[in-house]
């Protein structure tokens, strides 16, 4: 029977879109629900501001009267400015094992986007880096975080299938958090402290380190300039993303790091994984999903590494040894026995440099994939 695609028009179907990987994932154990409603507003006009500088469509296909995958388009007007062939973006793309409806799917986002005038695409990819990004290629037995990404193994082969090629991987880490920190990089971290002066902060409450919250979007602006498929946050869109984030943040894993003149230079974000416990919410908060929550915060034998940023102009210093001794400490004084890192884009060899000094593991790969059109 031939696949149907239906475009996302109404508030019906953007539910129907969020909800189908709902159905398409319900019986797998490593994957971790979104919370419905986030999900809604990020793709909803009127609730992500990044909808002022984007164009944007959604599909459904149907196969049989019954959902069977779904895909997105983003066309970031901001990014494809001054450039010699424009590039745009697919994004929340799933599908059951069948290669029409792939195929299907990513032809309607190939002829949109080619209508459009672009001339490249590639993906899966976001509104910003702080959206889902990536495919999952290697590492389906491991649990992710909740910064990271699940995606069913067929993908990459029917994703190839379609005319896709490797553009950029994402590397992730699991590092065994040691009984006493490595030498070596604690006599570095001291140095840098006693020389340069710096000073770490953590907080008790969400109230004291709300005031450095457009500044420490202001750095993650610098400190990821350079990375591939950065997409800058102004200031709607750092409202944006301070309003999801940070109330989710446990105070005591933010380090910020400061100089000699009070101006944030760094900091490294983790968060109790709560990975298990957004599996037993079920993409809901009410009527249990946030006591399974706050009974992962109180309890945990893993720290997820959400976002560490440093200054350019001090990258490769040693600040980052200094800011990973201050998270592992909290960590292990808080019953903590690993650290799972989210995707590091594999040519950050500066940032994938830090785990060397400790036990780990790198145990799974991301994959954004590209095509011309």
């Amino acid at each position: 029977m031939a696949i149907m695609i239906r475009e996302v028009e109404t508030s019906k179907d953007i539910k129907d879109f969020v909800n189908f990987q709902f159905k398409l994932y319900k019986n797998e154990k490593m994957w971790v629900p979104p919370i419905k409603s986030d999900e809604i507003n990020s793709i909803t006009a009127d609730k992500n501001p990044a909808f002022n500088f984007c164009d944007t469509k959604f599909w459904i296909a149907y196969k049989n009267d019954k959902p069977a995958g779904r895909i997105g388009v983003i066309l970031n007007r901001r990014e494809n400015r001054d450039v010699a062939k424009k590039t745009a973006r697919y994004t929340r793309m799933q599908f059951i094992n069948a290669i029409e409806v792939c195929k299907a799917l990513f032809e309607t986002a190939e002829l949109w986007s080619k209508f459009m005038g672009y001339d490249i695409i590639h993906g899966p990819l976001g509104f910003a880096n702080l959206d889902h990004q990536a495919v999952l290629i290697e590492g389906h037995e491991h649990l992710p975080s909740v910064a990271s990404e699940w995606h069913m193994p067929y993908y990459k082969e029917l994703i190839e299938k379609c005319g896709y090629v490797k553009e950029m991987d994402w590397v992730e880490f699991r590092l065994t958090i040691p009984e006493t920190i490595p030498e070596k990089v604690v006599r570095v971290a001291q140095i840098i402290s006693q020389k340069e002066g710096v000073q770490i902060r953590s907080y008790k409450t969400t109230k004291e380190m709300m005031p450095y919250a457009d500044e420490l979007f202001d750095l993650l602006n610098v400190a990821f300039g350079d990375l591939f498929s950065f997409v800058p946050l102004d200031d709607k869109m750092k409202q944006f993303y301070i309003d999801k984030f940070i109330p989710i943040l446990s105070p005591k894993f933010v380090k910020l790091i400061f100089n000699k003149e009070e101006k944030l230079i760094g900091f490294i974000i983790g968060l109790p994984s709560l990975s298990k416990a957004m599996q037993k919410a079920g993409g809901s908060l009410l009527p249990f999903g946030w006591w399974h929550l706050l009974q992962a915060y109180k309890k945990c034998d893993t720290i997820d590494l959400l976002l560490t940023g440093m200054d350019p102009r001090l990258q490769g210093m040693g600040y980052a040894a200094l800011l990973m001794v201050e998270m592992l400490t909290t960590a292990k004084n808080n019953g903590a026995k690993w650290v799972e890192t989210t995707g590091m884009i594999e040519t950050n060899t500066k940032a994938i440099q830090n785990w060397k000094s400790y036990e780990h593991i790198q145990h799974k790969r991301k994959r954004c994939f590209i095509k011309e059109l």
